[in-house]
């Protein structure tokens, strides 16, 4: 990837930005987890309700640990070897993680990505918001055309890359219980 769109798209979401980027199966829209007013614009180019919570994707465990309680999860290793990759865990949130994270819910949906470019964002920018860049009544975006197309002029970043060959969007796990939320 071409690193001048990488430093444009961190120094948007430094700026209190919204982005637009690659993720294994579709664009994804991200910024800074405790940027609220970020995180309501996304909410608001969607049309998604505040209740219904996001994931936070991250370079790796690390970095979720501000965010998450894994010491409540028996057997995490499951979780850990699932990581990097396309697997996504609703995991105990620890009690500062923002509402406007969880939504209603007592958990954080959180993935390690092995994708090259969420990798490096995060990297840099540490963990990002991830939600599929769609308004949610409308099919996730899978080019950045697409992305601009639906949102024109409201994403202040997109970066011209290629998702990944997954076919549909990663599996969401509950990880107290194993669970399929979600399934690829």
């Amino acid at each position: 990837m071409n690193s001048l769109h990488l430093k444009r798209a961190i120094h948007h979401c430094e700026q209190g930005g919204v982005i637009a980027y690659p993720t294994e199966a579709v664009f994804g829209l991200g910024c800074l987890p405790l940027l609220e007013q970020s995180v309501d614009r996304i909410l608001q180019l969607k049309h998604r309700s505040i209740d219904k919570g996001l994931i936070l994707v991250a370079a790796n465990i690390e970095q979720l640990e501000v965010y998450v309680d894994f010491t409540k999860v028996e057997g995490t290793q499951v979780i850990f070897d699932s990581w990097p990759g396309p697997v996504t865990w609703l995991v105990p949130a620890e009690q500062t993680t923002p509402l406007w994270l969880t939504g209603k819910h007592k958990t954080l949906a959180v993935r390690v990505s092995a994708h090259p470019i969420i990798r490096a964002l995060c990297e840099k920018l540490g963990p990002i918001v991830s939600t599929s860049a769609n308004p949610s009544s409308a099919e996730p975006a899978k080019t950045s055309h697409e992305v601009r197309k639906y949102f024109q002029t409201g994403v202040d970043y997109v970066i011209p890359a290629n998702i990944s060959n997954n076919l549909t969007p990663t599996e969401i796990r509950d990880a107290q219980t194993g669970n399929i939320v979600r399934s690829s």
